[in-house]
């Protein structure tokens, strides 16, 4: 019962987790650091890649980044180095927040 139980829960994690297809987690270097998701406004619209995801974090200044699918569980932590990629249905980015 308990390896269920535990199968089960590793499966969800695992779901919430996901990122979208064909695109790579950019890891993160170091903590602390800042955010300015303004920076970002012209890639809006885009196909969510790795390089968009590169060119992001460039144009922001963040350490990481969270690739957010519709109806994806997030955590609540606020991390000001971080740069959150809302995406839509189709992969496409919608709009981008820090922390």
């Amino acid at each position: 019962m308990m390896r269920m139980a535990i199968g089960a829960f590793l499966m969800i994690g695992t779901g919430c987790a996901a990122v979208p297809p064909d695109v790579e987690e950019i890891p993160v270097h170091g903590g602390g650091g800042s955010c300015t998701e303004t920076r970002a406004q012209p890639l809006v619209g885009r196909a969510a890649t790795s390089e968009l995801g590169a060119e992001a974090m460039r144009l922001t200044g963040a350490n990481a980044i969270r690739w957010i699918q519709p109806g994806s569980a997030v955590t609540m932590d606020y991390r000001p180095g971080r740069l959150n990629i809302h995406l839509d249905a189709q992969n496409r980015v919608t709009r981008f927040t820090c922390g």
